[in-house]
């Protein structure tokens, strides 16, 4: 007689491709981070180039509560407008930021035509465990919403967290904390990175049960480094299942096969999540294209000049 395990793997045996015949019926967004180098900048733009005949939805960049790192987030986000067909949109902080510095970095981003800000509270600035603002700051990510609704008519996004943020006191605080940036008026959510599907289907489950009518993007993260990975995750408290130390293990120093097996994990995620009806998915590319360009493929996604009619 045949185990469950002998049984399944006879199943999976006999079953199509994973990646056959879809249609390609999705949305895509990519995420990046200012480069510090002309080096990093060409090499940025190059991935922007290579993802911009996708088609997807928004390009979004990240945001430093620096000096520098804002002017540069604000050139990339302004360069993306003027030069790709692509929307871009703006990372914005309540990090060491006054309400009236921020209410002049939007009307800056407004002028430079941006009309899509992802707007987040931020973590705490280095050195401390918890989020204090500075005196005249937004306190939370839900009063930048609001101010930034009550500046201009941005198309707003903010962050939520399947497996709940950190600092939350429990889930439903959590919960509470999405419903106040979407009542103060965000339409999107693009989640923190998971490894695991059933993740983001029982957060799916428990926003609708809390009757919140809120776009939910599943934001996926293809491993480019799993030590990094690691630190990270512990960080945002996403849980790093025990499979996947074993996939990468032994492969610091094996870069083509490292890729190969990143994009294998994030591919077969997303493919599950396409399974269980998600139709956008927000990758955080770390400005490398190949990894995220791979996965879109695989589900179907294809510049719109190779779209068959």
């Amino acid at each position: 007689m045949l185990s469950l395990n002998q049984m399944a793997e006879a199943a999976r045996a006999l079953n199509p491709p994973l990646f056959a015949d879809l249609p390609g019926d999705l949305a895509v967004s990519f995420e990046f981070f200012p480069p510090k180098s002309e080096a990093m900048e060409r090499s940025l733009w190059e991935a922007v180039e290579t993802l911009s005949p996708l088609g997807p939805r928004f390009f979004s960049v990240t945001y430093g509560a620096g000096g520098s790192t804002r002017e540069r987030t604000h050139g990339l986000v302004a360069r993306i407008v003027a030069e790709t067909p692509v929307p871009a949109a703006a990372h914005l902080t309540c990090v060491n930021a006054t309400a009236d510095e921020l209410d002049a970095i939007a009307d800056a981003y407004w002028a430079a035509g941006v009309r899509h800000i992802v707007a987040l509270r931020g973590d705490p600035p280095g050195g401390e465990s918890r989020f204090t603002p500075i005196p005249g700051g937004h306190a939370s990510a839900a009063d930048l919403v609001k101010a930034l609704k009550k500046r201009h008519d941005f198309e707003i996004s903010v962050s939520c967290y399947p497996e709940v943020h950190p600092e939350a006191a429990s889930p439903q605080a959590d919960l509470d904390a999405l419903k106040a940036k979407h009542d103060a008026g965000a339409s999107r959510a693009i989640s923190q990175f998971f490894f695991e599907p059933d993740s983001f289907f029982r957060f799916r489950d428990s926003v609708a049960a809390a009757g919140l009518d809120v776009e939910l993007v599943p934001g996926i993260l293809p491993v480019t480094n799993f030590a990094n990975l690691k630190r990270m995750a512990a960080s945002c408290n996403t849980h790093v299942p025990g499979w996947m130390a074993h996939l990468f293990e032994a492969l610091d120093d094996k870069p083509a096969a490292r890729q190969l097996v990143a994009a294998t994990v994030a591919a077969e995620l997303s493919r599950r999540l396409y399974a269980g009806g998600v139709r956008h998915f927000h990758f955080y590319t770390l400005n490398r294209a190949e990894l995220s360009y791979a996965i879109c493929h695989l589900l179907g996604v294809r510049p719109a000049q190779q779209v068959q009619p």
